[in-house]
């Protein structure tokens, strides 16, 4: 392979950060392998280009991806279709082999792995130039990771894909043939784990924030793992049949129990080695010394590991926040004011008290508005906390009772009609006609924008957009995971409560408690997960398609507030009252929606391909 000369054209390095150099030369400038593996710069920016399909989980997982909306936590404004917002197609149903998919991961990253493949063969230690073959060996195992990373995010949309562990050639005919996702799972379960034992647990050079780390390697194994120990993947009866023009099975239909074990396990080392490497929740505290759960979990999603942010475990360094931010800021203040939340969010989110609001004694009253302000042992000022006599104000008196005496997690995640925006010292006014409602697009089209990872200082107008890492992995998924797992695998074990108990305790509401049977202690963590987990970098997608529910909690009608009310009121028979329960959106979901369609084309270039289940 190193006699073969390669243009940079063909390194698929197009979308990195430092290719456009390379791309603007003339042909007769074109660089071998050799001068590029014989320049510290251009070595360090062919793995930059390999890094740069790492995903992005802010606007790219909203639009591009489309995880976040095709799940039930988001709600981007319908009227945005028109703009090319083709998720939201997706969520109706309307898709199908011939339709596009932003992200492209098909053609896309098995470029990207060839190119760590190229990577893995040239690179070379430079000793003019200070590149050692610590550095070398270093820069090889992170290209085994991404290859690694990249075939599982492959898996995770399509599930079986072409697979091979090495370059191919132009006349070698090793990627036809989509292999079984078993073997791929067993592939990149051995790669990561034995990567991980070759990275370091984290850098001392801050420029190298997002580089590979074993941490990183056995966050996305043990995610994988939980995966592929899922009823979707794990004894589905509905693949049975489904195979390669080979005639083998690309998914295992009997049912493994063990595979629920080897997940566990793989979570538990995650958590030990995180902990062994200085990983810990993140936690912000009130003067009395308790936890503050507003600012805990509010700023866990914007801090730094610099700024002593060690929850984090694998995060994109750039990623488009602007774009974000300014979707889900009030039209009224400079945004584009459509980017939501769905109703069934809303109502997920625990009570104050930490029951659900379908349990009897959780005090939940939906009808009606509040006579007073209330208060909370919280430094939060969102809520006119920063003036005098209103510190630890967590809602407005006159607020709409559903929203009162909620969870912290819920005044963190969600933005609703008459909250407190500190930024404009005022409320917000989503009502027809109102500053920030309908009946433009750019208004929330059932009376929610998310505020999830909306950083409060953000002015568009101003053009304020603080920097905040993209995490993609963080340490109280982790927790949650193991729980999962442990739960399947060994129910009655006492760290399953310990560790769903620690999320609780940093969302300020009360432990779960024991005695749960495994069926109760199951709904538990589903519910935790939810509302913990809520609009983080499809995560929710995730579990809902690794659960098998999609049919029952994607394919139904949509509810929020009612986007044409004119009426700051609830009454059930005036039709201009904004506090209704109202369909927005009828979205659909069958069977074939647990995977992305392999696009036709392929199908077309490549007749022993076999096209997903039902498709």
């Amino acid at each position: 392979m190193k006699n073969i000369t390669y243009t940079i054209i063909l390194i698929i390095c197009v979308l990195s950060f430092s290719c456009t150099d390379y791309l603007d030369k003339a042909p007769e400038d074109q660089l071998t392998l050799e001068k590029v593996f014989n320049d510290k710069t251009r070595t360090e920016d062919w793995l930059a280009g390999i890094y740069s399909s790492v995903p992005d989980p802010y606007f790219a997982m909203l639009k591009d991806i489309g995880y976040d909306a095709l799940g039930d936590d988001m709600a981007p404004s319908t009227g945005w279709e028109q703009f090319g917002w083709n998720v939201i197609a997706k969520q109706t149903g309307n898709w199908s082999p011939s339709s596009s998919w932003d992200s492209n991961y098909w053609d896309i990253l098995p470029k990207r792995i060839r190119s760590a493949f190229i990577f893995i063969e040239n690179v070379r230690p430079l000793p003019s130039q200070k590149v050692t073959e610590e550095d070398v060996e270093n820069m090889r195992n992170e290209a085994r990771f991404l290859v690694a990373y990249y075939y599982w995010l492959l898996i995770e949309a399509y599930g079986p894909v072409p697979f091979t562990d090495k370059i191919v050639t132009a006349d070698e005919n090793l990627l036809k043939e989509r292999r079984p996702f078993d073997e791929i799972v067993a592939w990149i379960d051995n790669e990561l784990k034995e990567v991980s034992n070759e990275l370091p647990d984290s850098y001392s050079d801050g420029s190298k924030f997002g580089r590979a780390t074993s941490v990183m390697a056995l966050a996305v194994r043990a995610r994988m793992l939980l995966f592929a120990a899922s009823p979707l993947v794990n004894g589905n009866k509905d693949y049975d049949g489904f195979v390669n023009s080979l005639g083998e099975p690309l998914f295992n239909t009997t049912y493994d129990p063990q595979k629920w074990v080897k997940a566990a396990d793989a979570c538990k080392e995650l958590i030990d080695v995180a902990h062994t490497a200085g990983h810990d929740l993140y936690y912000e505290y009130n003067e009395d010394g308790s936890i503050d759960p507003f600012l805990s979990y509010q700023n866990m999603m914007f801090r730094k590991t610099t700024d002593g942010n060690k929850e984090i475990l694998f995060a994109r360094p750039d990623n488009n926040h602007w774009e974000y931010d300014k979707h889900a800021q009030p039209r009224g203040t400079g945004g584009n004011g459509g980017l939501g939340v769905t109703q069934s969010l809303v109502d997920a989110f625990f009570m104050e008290n930490g029951l659900p609001i379908d349990d009897p004694n959780s005090g939940y009253k939906e009808k009606g508005f509040s006579e007073e302000a209330e208060y909370r042992n919280t430094n939060w000022i969102e809520v006119q906390g920063n003036q005098e006599g209103k510190e630890g104000q967590v809602t407005l008196p006159d607020t709409y009772n559903m929203y009162t005496h909620r969870e912290p997690r819920f005044y963190i995640s969600v933005l609703y009609n008459r909250a407190w925006y500190r930024r404009e010292n005022r409320t917000t006014r989503f009502m027809l006609g109102e500053w920030d409602g309908g009946p433009t697009h750019d208004a929330p089209q059932n009376g929610y924008l998310v505020r999830k990872k909306v950083h409060p200082d953000h002015d568009p107008r101003a053009g304020i957009n603080p920097y905040r890492p993209g995490i993609l992995y963080r340490l109280g998924e982790a927790y949650l995971n193991y729980a999962e797992a442990l739960n399947e695998s060994d129910p009655g074990n006492p760290q399953i409560l310990e560790y769903v108990n620690l999320i609780r305790e940093r969302a300020g509401i009360p432990d779960l408690p024991a005695g749960m049977t495994q069926a109760q202690m199951k709904e538990a963590i589903r519910r935790e997960r939810r509302v913990e987990l809520n609009c983080e970098s499809g995560i929710r997608y995730r579990d809902i398609r690794r659960w098998k529910i999609g049919e029952e909690t994607l394919d139904r009608d949509f509810y929020g507030m009612n986007f044409f009310g004119t009426e700051y009121c609830d009454e059930e028979n005036n039709p201009d009252c904004f506090f209704q329960r109202t369909v927005y959106q009828t979205r659909r979901f069958s069977k074939k929606n647990y995977w992305v369609p392999i696009h036709q084309t392929e199908i077309d270039i490549n007749p022993d391909l076999v096209q997903n289940p039902f498709w």
